[in-house]
């Protein structure tokens, strides 16, 4: 089954990224998949992509050069002629666990990536969204921006991503202004994922077992996401969710609301 609509996913050679890219081709839906590293990624992205037998293409490009992406956008009408959905996957976080602290150019890259790419991307792609029959973005983003530096994930996030997801917040909100009525931007805001911050990744394999264990025990659910879950919640908000605009979705299991369980009920000492 063929659809007409057209998506650029950021951020797709692995994990994550490559999975909603995967979902979305398999609707049917026509797939520009960005990548820039993790080049050992790529012959795997590219297998699963010709496997899926989806109209496609994969472009290398660093959107840390903001004036590349323009480019991008054109290169997407040009060979597609549309654009309906934008899946802004873009981040980079340097674990505490594997950087230490930070350095100016570990500081100047998590911004470049995490918040800046994101803007542009948005405001180049926007005048074509809004041609859409039915325009949708999606900025992924992190808890980081909610529990900051502290707990279990102070192995995990650095104080300077926290900021920067927090940021991605506000942003959601102005672009939900900015691409009514007929552009619906949302935000999910992902908890320690596979393979993002979670197991399947360098720092994962660092974390003591004592600091593994209080991740776990600090989600409610008890374990960590995997790619599948966000799969499911982005094709919710791309698919279902018609009336929802400028709203953040916090897909975590619980880690945010864990570490304090809730007391047992006191007696009281008068009955209505």
């Amino acid at each position: 089954m063929t659809d007409e609509r057209v998506a650029l996913v950021l951020g797709a050679v692995k994990g994550i990224g490559r999975e909603i890219g995967l979902s979305l081709a398999r609707r049917g839906i026509r797939t520009v998949l960005t990548w820039h590293d993790w080049e050992e990624s790529l012959p795997e992205l590219e297998a699963a992509f010709g496997e899926a037998g989806c109209d496609h293409e994969i472009v290398r490009v660093d959107l840390t050069d903001t004036e590349a992406i323009p480019g991008l956008i054109e290169r997407v009408i040009e060979r597609f002629g549309r654009l309906d959905i934008l899946i802004n996957n873009i981040e980079r976080g340097g674990m505490p666990v594997v950087h230490g602290s930070y350095t100016k150019n570990q500081w100047e890259l998590e911004v470049a990536t995490t918040l800046t790419a994101k803007r542009w991307v948005f405001e180049a792609a926007l005048p074509h969204l809004k041609k859409a029959p039915s325009g949708c973005v999606v900025n992924l983003s992190s808890i980081a921006g909610v529990v900051g530096r502290s707990g279990p994930a102070s192995y995990i996030f650095n104080e300077g991503y926290s900021a920067l997801n927090r940021g991605i917040s506000l942003l959601t909100e102005t672009w939900a202004r900015l691409g009514a009525p007929s552009v619906r931007v949302n935000e999910l805001m992902l908890g320690i994922m596979d393979t993002r911050h979670g197991k399947g990744t360098r720092g994962w394999g660092m974390y003591p077992e004592n600091v593994k264990e209080g991740i776990v025990d600090h989600t409610l659910l008890g374990r960590t996401g995997a790619p599948e879950d966000v799969v499911k919640a982005v094709n919710f908000l791309v698919f279902d969710a018609p009336f929802m605009t400028g709203s953040v979705i916090r897909l975590d299991g619980g880690y945010v609301l864990g570490g304090d369980a809730v007391w047992e009920m006191p007696e009281g000492v008068e009955k209505l």
